[in-house]
């Protein structure tokens, strides 16, 4: 009987757990289902989606000023050609659906693979940026939402894509997607991004025109052919394997589209598209970093209000140098055709000035590649990171008095390869020289000295710090700290902010704030973080030398004017590649840092001229006229800095000494001072 009672108890209690779970079930699915009508009712009929995928809001940007220096894109700008799915290229459907939404046939309007793959992104904390998002929910993000960032707007835009799904066939949604969505150029729609680039109709787009216009479309400024080139061929050639992933192609089909423009000069493919719009380099490079955070779609049509960093006054500036300084090279038939100058507050890290090449429109050089963003053989330009990490050493560190033996060095290269033996650029030898004067006169064999020194480890670590992102190759040797290495100009750039503002690294950046049309802020850059990088005596030490106009004297002679602010203390660098084919100078004082690359197009060599020769003038006139109404302010000076009496033969504090001379260190890295001899007693005799 008791066993009976047990198995009716347990019988009982499996019954109301199986009641208790039934009625838990039907709750949330009845939760569900109330939620799910309570947000489909309160959002527009999406009967409407045609008629509203006809309208946007432009995105405005301002310089820092409140003056508009563009719309991205007004109604009466963009370029928007209807046309029905059958009129469009079956490779150009195909790419689409398989770079934006593979599953797109298949799902219901949301895509449950891409939300996982999404979920599975941001629980692992990484950040790239997985998508999620299919074409219904892409086409409806602006279409009836606003361009919050929220949980609750993904919520209404998932429900809004399976109600436009519920009533849609899938080919009047992709219809409607392939005809609004921005592809930059102020072309929105497959027919008009086809006319734009190919100069084509869309029904007449090939496999490789086709994959690399659907490329374009996650981020029409980055991807932008006529100004990132090979970014958009990287980014065909995923939309390619997707194809072939997902069997829209062979992989033959797919290779013999990848090698058709393989080695083949952009120009002679795409169709001519001047800018149109004033400062294109710099507009482009807010329309990227809007596009990264925001998403393309929004930035298209979600009617945003940017101010940027932009110093109206700095940029017109900036342009008149580099085209003045290019068309005085050409006057003296020099072999020099591309420059870019990039301008920085060095206290907040925000961009006054841009300019990525003398003339956007030019297509002979490519005028709309933005130089200032390429990374280029650096030259000489990178020395001072080479002696700022001697300074930083534990031990063994040098300070601006160490003495280096200038002469012929040979220094290992590896297993069976021959010495590497760095010649100075007079090719003489300079013979015990101090770190002051081997820095500035850019001495190469002393500059070598020290990375052997440091270590190439070292090196790339302070780069690091200092915001360059491109020093990642594991083969550098000795020659980087000659220019081994390639930085961008922005880069470069603002690694120098860092020596300006006393050691803080900055961000380089080109959005002040962000609001949305009725004025809701979404993004204030008005205090924007900086991280001490490096001491403020190491940084002052580096200043102190880069200013120091006599110290320079014997390499630049004349020349080294040209570095020189009338009334201004201003630090400055020069670099050049060996073979002449990058000219740098980057330069500063406490209101402004300033970079200049010159080069060719074509990558030739420049006739062998120097950094001194092709860059230095265009960043002095840039920088003062900057400066002309502005107060002359001297670099302050760290408590950490001290003044000490060396002899310039040895370096030491020597007071037997008899040529001293003053030079300055950090405190707790003092040269070792020579302890004066005892005197030794005498005894005359009487025979003398």
């Amino acid at each position: 009987m008791k066993r009976r009672s047990t198995k009716k108890q347990a019988l009982t209690i499996f019954l109301i757990g199986l009641l208790l779970g039934t009625a838990l079930i039907v709750l949330a699915l009845g939760t569900l289902l109330y939620g799910y009508a309570r947000i489909a009712s309160s959002l527009p009929p999406p009967q409407e989606l045609r008629d509203r995928a006809n309208t946007f809001k432009s995105t405005a940007l301002y310089d820092r000023e409140g003056n508009l220096l563009y719309e991205i894109f007004p109604n009466d700008a963009g370029r928007r050609i209807i046309k029905p799915l059958a009129s469009m290229s079956p490779h150009l459907i195909n790419a689409t659906v398989a770079v934006e939404d593979p599953n797109f046939y298949r799902h219901p309007g949301v895509d449950p693979t891409g939300v996982a793959r999404a979920v599975f992104y941001v629980l692992r904390n990484e950040s790239r940026n997985p998508g999620g998002s299919g074409i219904p929910q892409q086409l409806v993000k602006l279409t009836f939402l606003s361009a919050e960032r929220s949980y609750l707007r993904k919520m209404r835009e998932a429900v809004l894509a399976l109600e436009i799904s519920r009533r849609y066939d899938k080919d009047t949604i992709l219809e409607i997607y392939l005809n609004h969505i921005p592809y930059g150029n102020l072309a929105f729609g497959g027919e008009a991004a086809a006319q734009t680039f190919f100069d084509k109709p869309a029904s007449d787009l090939t496999l490789a025109e086709a994959s690399l216009i659907a490329g374009i479309a996650q981020a029409p400024g980055y991807y932008d052919p006529y100004t990132n080139w090979e970014a958009a061929r990287l980014r065909q050639s995923d939309v390619l394997r997707l194809m072939v992933l997902h069997g829209f192609v062979s992989s033959s089909e797919a290779d013999a589209a990848w090698l058709e423009w393989e080695g083949v000069n952009p120009a002679d493919i795409l169709s001519t598209s001047p800018a149109g719009y004033p400062h294109p380099h710099f507009v482009n490079e807010v329309r990227q970093q809007l596009e990264t955070t925001y998403g393309a779609e929004v930035v298209a049509k979600g009617g945003l209000r940017v101010t940027t960093t932009l110093d109206p006054a700095a940029q017109t500036l900036a342009e008149l140098a580099v085209s003045e300084g290019i068309d005085s090279l050409q006057v003296r038939n020099a072999n020099a055709n591309n420059a870019a100058l990039v301008a920085l507050d060095p206290q907040t890290g925000e961009i006054l000035a841009l300019v990525g090449s003398p003339d956007y429109d030019d297509v002979e050089h490519d005028g709309q590649v933005n130089m200032a963003v390429i990374a280029r053989q650096t030259g000489s330009v990178i020395k001072p990171l080479t002696y700022l990490a001697t300074f930083e050493m534990q031990e063994g560190f040098w300070t601006p008095a160490t003495l280096i033996v200038d002469e012929k060095t040979q220094f290992p290269d590896g297993p069976g390869r021959p010495p590497y033996e760095p010649k100075n650029y007079d090719r003489k030898f300079h013979g015990p020289v101090p770190v002051r004067s081997a820095l500035a006169n850019s001495y190469n064999i002393p500059a070598v000295k020290a990375l052997h020194h440091a270590g190439v480890p070292a090196l790339t670590d302070v780069a690091e710090r200092l915001g360059i992102t491109s020093l990642t190759r594991p083969d550098y040797g000795l020659s980087l700290t000659l220019g081994g290495g390639e930085v961008s100009p922005l880069q470069m750039t603002a690694a120098f902010a860092s020596l300006a503002n006393g050691g803080f690294r900055v961000e380089p950046h080109t959005i002040l704030r962000v609001e949305t049309d009725s004025g809701d802020l979404l993004e204030d850059n008005s205090m924007p973080p900086r991280w001490r990088a490096l001491t403020p005596e190491h940084a002052y030490l580096l200043t102190s030398i880069l200013s120091d106009r006599e110290a320079r004297r014997p390499a630049f002679g004349s020349t080294a004017r040209r570095l020189e602010l009338p009334g201004r203390v201003v630090a400055a660098k020069t670099g050049t590649s060996d073979d002449w084919r990058d000219g740098w100078t980057v330069g500063y004082t406490p209101q402004m840092v300033a970079g200049v690359w010159v080069g060719n197009t074509d990558n030739s060599e420049m006739d062998g001229l120097s950094g001194v020769q092709t860059a230095a003038p265009i960043w002095k006139q840039f920088m003062r006229r900057y400066h002309e109404t502005l107060p002359v302010l001297n670099f302050t000076r760290p408590d950490g800095i001290v003044e000490v009496s060396i002899c310039p033969e040895t370096g030491l504090q020597d007071p037997a000494c008899e040529n001293q001379r003053l030079e300055i260190f950090k405190a707790d890295q003092l040269p070792v001072s020579v302890e004066p001899e005892a005197e030794t007693a005498i005894t005359v005799t009487p025979d003398g």
